[in-house]
């Protein structure tokens, strides 16, 4: 079932309460053109007792034959019938009531009545006398009919205003559904033109539904877009920068160097360096812009250590006892076992690096729910708070604070972008002394008893 923000109830209550106004205005409409076009005039009423007036007259002054007048008077003035009758329905005048017309007798209607549907048959009415002794029953004549603005009332009231309720209520749907669609469609417009900036904005990314997930995921999108391709005019302009250095230095041994096997030494160094940082460069760059999926195993954290500490210690020197793990040798992760190799690497070079060289570096952490925290923690002298997160910006080298051999300032970066890939993340505290460098990953086994 959709959630109560899905954009289908919100379609479900436009489209209930639209049926319920139209099937509500059908039902007014219908009882109110009933009720302006059922009853007779005020104007219509008054010259109908006009006329029981004038028969009541012609029966108290001539008798049956004023009655006899009346009713041929009263037939050329409307072109009906009528009949001036007694209590008891028996005829005042020398006429007798025809078959025709008694039958009508029992379906007369007083003037304040309703005139009910229109018909073919125009309605009888019964038009008392002033003294209560007898009445004037008469057809109702055409011209005194309610019925003939009926069509016209109809006409507004079932079409007309159920027409400008349909406007309304598509007035409303792109009021909420296309007009977000539309600037979705600026924004991608606005990335496709190279417009990064642009955004979709609170209007349609504060919205608890489809559309607001959508407005989300496109303003997202857009700030990953522009970070990747400002990260990667970046490299570009550090790697430019970084390269112009052994090229310089190559081109002055060449100019100065008179010992050709010393030329070959430092162009076998310098060419070796300036491969290191375009892979290092090219890696970083491609961790950024296709975020693979790395396939996670469970990992033995001291297994991993140990391997990574020899290859350490061969290289540099380092005595095996400096790099001590003060974690349980059980301790499991989940993780890509080459991506967590290569950011423990560069951790414990760096580490290595900053390190005084009877210093210790120390591997601990605990876990917490299905998290495992990994601390790797050396003795050199830390860098200042304010820069803390500029050591994992790519080409950052903070030798001022730390002193060391150098470097491209890859390392972390590269380290960062392979821990986050795989779910975790990666920061780092000044301790006393040293900096400690915290690694946050997926716990094995997730869920233990």
């Amino acid at each position: 079932m959709p959630n109560r923000h899905s954009l289908f109830w919100k379609l479900a209550v436009l489209l209930i309460g639209f049926s319920l106004a139209v099937i509500a205005l059908t039902l007014f409409s219908g009882r109110l053109v009933g009720e302006l076009t059922s009853y007779l005039s005020s104007e219509s009423r008054s010259v109908l007792r006009s006329y029981a007036r004038e028969a009541e007259a012609s029966w108290q002054k001539h008798g049956a034959a004023g009655v006899d007048a009346f009713q041929d008077q009263l037939h050329e003035r409307e072109g009906v019938w009528s009949l001036v009758l007694d209590r008891n329905l028996f005829p005042l005048g020398n006429r007798p009531v025809a078959e025709e017309q008694r039958t009508k007798l029992s379906f007369m209607r007083k003037l304040n009545w309703p005139m009910g549907r229109q018909s073919a048959e125009p309605r009888v009415l019964s038009i008392p006398f002033k003294d209560g002794r007898g009445q004037l029953v008469m057809p109702l004549p055409e011209r005194f009919s309610p019925w003939g603005p009926r069509p016209l009332l109809y006409f507004i009231f079932q079409k007309l205003v159920p027409g400008v309720l349909a406007l309304l209520f598509g007035i409303v749907l792109y009021r909420f559904f296309i007009g977000p669609l539309s600037r979705l469609r600026e924004q991608a417009n606005a990335l496709s033109a190279d417009d990064l900036n642009s955004r979709v904005g609170k209007p349609i990314t504060a919205r608890r539904d489809e559309l607001g997930e959508l407005g989300r995921a496109f303003d997202h999108m857009a700030e990953r877009l522009q970070g990747t391709v400002h990260y990667q005019r970046r490299l570009l302009s550090d790697l430019s920068h970084e390269l112009r250095t052994p090229l310089s230095r190559l081109r002055v041994a060449s100019e100065r160097e008179d010992d050709l096997p010393a030329l070959r030494v430092r162009l076998e160094r310098e060419i070796e360096l300036m491969q290191r940082l375009v892979e290092n460069t090219l890696e970083l760059a491609w961790l950024d812009s296709e975020r693979p999926r790395l396939v996670l195993e469970p990992i033995n954290v001291r297994s991993l250590w140990g391997l990574l500490c020899e290859d350490a210690c061969f290289e540099t020197g380092w005595p095996v006892t400096q790099l001590r793990f003060e974690l349980e040798d059980t301790c499991m992760v989940l993780a890509n076992l080459n991506g967590l190799a290569q950011a423990l690497e560069n951790v414990l070079r760096n580490a290595i690096r900053y390190s005084p060289r009877e210093g210790v570096i120390t591997l601990s952490g605990h876990r917490e729910g299905n998290a495992q925290w990994l601390c790797l923690r050396d003795q050199g002298p830390g860098v200042s708070e304010d820069q803390l997160g500029l050591i994992f910006e790519p080409f950052s080298r903070l030798d001022q604070a730390r002193p060391g051999d150098g470097g491209f300032g890859l390392g972390l970066s590269i380290a960062r972008s392979s821990i986050e890939l795989q779910g975790g993340s990666i920061w780092a505290q000044n301790m006393q002394p040293g900096l400690a460098v915290h690694l946050r990953l997926k716990a094995w086994p997730e869920n233990p008893d």
